[in-house]
């Protein structure tokens, strides 16, 4: 079975991702400090283009990140050329460290949040 780098989020079109998160109280939504903490995760310094940081990583084709509405934006488009597990698995570790940083929230509360969300518009 192939793995492929594929966040977990609101929308999937192959391979390309576009999620939004909430800021836990006391982490600042400014663009600002997200750019630190993707500076400080993944190794690279992030392009800024209109507001959106943009970098390229690993099993990541292209990341872009801005914060709109007190709320962190994670736009992910996947290179699925990338075949080696060490870099896959390498690049899911380091965007889950890029979010629980930048949002305050760890995996497990992010999912239950995800989840939450999708119960609530369900009824």
């Amino acid at each position: 079975m192939e793995k492929h780098f594929l966040p977990a989020s609101h929308k999937h079109i192959h391979g390309d991702s576009i999620s939004e998160y909430k800021f836990k109280r006391g982490f600042k939504p400014e663009g600002e400090r997200i750019k630190k903490v993707l500076e400080e995760i993944f190794q690279v310094a992030p392009q800024e283009n209109g507001g959106k940081l943009t970098l390229h990583y690993g099993a990541i084709k292209e990341l872009k990140a801005w914060v709109e509405d007190k709320k962190l934006f994670v736009e992910t488009q996947s290179d699925l050329t990338v075949k080696d597990t060490n870099v896959i698995l390498d690049t899911n570790k380091k965007f889950r460290d890029f979010l629980e940083e930048a949002t305050g929230y760890t995996a497990k509360e992010r999912l239950k949040q995800a989840k939450k969300e999708v119960q609530g518009a369900d009824e």
